[in-house]
Formats: C-alpha cells, sequence, structure tokens
C-alpha cells in the first residue's frame, strides 16, 4: 500500500514539475562554457528526468527566475543514481564515481572558468554525492577503502557560491546502511542549506527503510523556490 501510494505521488510530481526543462540540461560530460553561474546537480535515486533528476529541474528552473539577466547552467553529476541496493559494493562505487566527478567538474570550473559561480546541488542519494564530494574526509569501509575520494583542494572553494541538500539521508540512516554520515567540510559549512520535510525518514533521524510520500514532494513543496532565493543572495 506505502509503495502504491509513494508511486501515486511519484507521478503527480512529474506531472506537476514537467519536462520541458529538460532541453535546457547538459550533462556534466558536455563541452565547457563559462556561464555567471553553473549549477552542479545529483539526483537521488533513479529519479526520473536524468540527469538532473525533477528536483534539481525544480532547483535550476527557480534559480533562473531569482537570477534575470544572468546566464544559468544546470549540469547533471554523471552517475546512475543506482536503485540495486542488493549489490552494495558496486552502489558504493558508483556513489563514488559520483563524488569524484562532482569534484573534476567543480576543479575543471575554477580553473578554466574562475568568474563562474558554482553552486552545487542534491537530492536524497544524490545529497551524499554532493556532500561528500565537499567532506574533509570520507573514510569508508576497508573493502573499500582503496576507492576513498580525496578532499578537494582548498583553493576551489572560493568559486563554489552555495551547496544546497535537499533530503540529505541522515546520520543513523546512513549508519544503518553502512555509509559514512556527511560531513560538510569547514570552508563550505556557512555556503551549505539543507531542506528536510518534517516527517521524511529519510533524513529525519528514522532508522534505515523504505522512503515514504514526503520524499517525494521536494521539487513541488516550495523548498527549490526557497533555496533558489537564498543561493541568489549569495551569487
Amino acid at each position: 500500500m506505502l509503495k502504491r501510494s509513494f508511486m501515486a505521488i511519484l507521478c503527480g510530481v512529474i506531472a506537476a514539475v514537467g519536462l520541458s526543462a529538460t532541453t535546457t540540461v547538459t550533462a556534466a560530460s558536455a563541452a565547457p562554457s563559462c556561464a555567471n553561474v553553473e549549477v552542479l546537480f545529483a539526483r537521488g535515486t533513479a529519479e526520473p528526468a536524468p540527469p538532473v533528476g525533477l528536483t534539481g529541474l525544480s532547483f535550476g528552473q527557480a534559480l533562473r527566475g531569482a537570477l534575470p539577466g544572468k546566464s544559468v547552467v544546470v549540469r547533471g553529476v554523471n552517475y546512475p543514481a543506482s536503485a540495486n541496493f542488493r549489490d552494495r559494493i558496486g552502489l558504493a562505487q558508483t556513489v563514488i564515481n559520483g563524488v569524484k566527478d562532482t569534484q573534476n567538474r567543480i576543479t575543471f570550473l575554477a580553473r578554466t572558468c574562475p568568474q563562474t559561480r558554482i553552486v552545487l546541488g542534491g537530492y536524497s542519494q544524490g545529497a551524499v554525492v554532493a556532500g561528500y564530494a565537499i567532506a574533509p574526509r570520507v573514510t569508508l569501509p576497508a573493502q573499500y577503502r582503496g576507492s576513498a575520494p580525496t578532499p578537494l583542494p582548498a583553493s576551489v572553494a572560493r568559486n563554489v557560491a552555495a551547496v544546497v541538500l535537499f533530503a540529505p539521508p541522515s546520520a543513523r540512516f546512513l549508519r544503518d546502511a553502512q555509509a559514512p554520515a556527511i560531513e560538510v567540510g569547514p570552508l563550505y559549512q556557512g555556503k551549505t542549506i539543507r531542506y528536510c520535510i518534517a516527517g521524511d525518514t529519510i533524513c529525519n533521524g528514522a532508522p534505515l527503510g523504505q522512503p515514504n510520500g514526503l520524499h517525494v514532494l521536494y521539487a513541488v513543496n516550495g523548498d527549490t523556490v526557497n533555496a533558489a532565493g537564498r543561493v541568489a543572495a549569495r551569487i
């Protein structure tokens, strides 16, 4: 019953957001251009509208509206947002690959487009990717340790205007999943905004479990608009 209602809500969210904005979204590996602002967004687990996902599309649209006269490019992190939780090692590797892709893009932009203001974002599993990308360290279990991402150079922090995490899995949720908690590095703490709908069991500290219907509402509940306003004030 929960799964059925969850899917019904998700379908409603897809209809509400619409997919017309996908024409303005490119993958993180696309040819570079120096926009005023680049949003680098990691979508949630199996979230529709890849590579950015519904939440990223909604946030990107809102940020464009909040920054009239500025060019805003929205790019999706190159990772599959896999839902294959039975293959823990494979899933962990896809997250690590997403973290490295995020860090590579930030470093690349800081070097080649130093005037571009970078906005890093992520939803759900994507918030883990974004959070790990700006962590001072990611301490992984022994079987993954050789693949652990290295911290970003401190010099690129000034290029990152803001970090927005929608429904970031709580420390308890990640601990139950045998994954490290999201630890935002000191250079990014004052730039980081987190959103968690009250009752969303992914981010509210509940034990590991399936998401409820509240977890898919970030694209339509006003949080992306609120986040865009707060981010625009930092650009």
